[in-house]
């Protein structure tokens, strides 16, 4: 598995081996995001949708053990919108929440199962969204299909960035 990382990431891993898993964790789509400076803050998919909405239409999921599916439209919030809320909130002010971006080394996205996936700050600023997403096709996400999950459109080769059941999210 570390070979089909990028070389920065080639030491981290999280969890468990990218096998399919046959049952979803438990859980109910609530997550935390944790800032910096360590405070966690918990969010729902009700605290989300008060968030800026996005959709990305063609997306496609890769899985492992369950080949390719889709294309589908997936909706939900920016990651980026998400993080510059929360760093705006830890700062409290505007001002702070491009500061915080800016700032922030790596962004893991965990699952309620262990699996996850870092994200630096190129990915976040690169041509496509990636998004924290809890409708596909117009419906809220099942259980099965994820709840809360990670939606990075540029993603083509054995799911690994494609994180479902999100259960925290570590800002550094």
């Amino acid at each position: 598995m570390a070979a089909r990382h990028p070389p920065e990431e080639a030491a981290w891993v999280h969890g468990h081996a990218h096998d399919p898993n046959l049952l979803p964790p438990e859980g109910d789509g609530h997550f935390v995001v944790r800032i910096p400076s360590g405070l966690e803050i918990p969010f729902t998919t009700a605290a989300l949708a008060q968030l800026p909405y996005s959709e990305i239409d063609g997306c496609l999921i890769v899985s492992t053990g369950h080949g390719t599916s889709g294309p589908f439209t997936f909706g939900g919030v920016l990651l980026t919108d998400l993080l510059s809320h929360v760093l705006g909130q830890a700062v409290g002010q505007a001002a702070g929440q491009a500061e915080g971006l800016t700032a922030l080394r790596q962004v893991d996205v965990i699952s309620a199962d262990g699996f996850g996936t870092r994200l630096f700050p190129a990915h976040l600023a690169g041509g496509e969204p990636i998004l924290l997403a809890y409708r596909r096709d117009g419906q809220l996400l099942t259980r099965a299909q994820g709840l809360v999950r990670l939606v990075v459109p540029t993603e083509r080769d054995d799911a690994l960035r494609q994180v479902k059941w999100v259960a925290r999210v570590e800002i550094e």
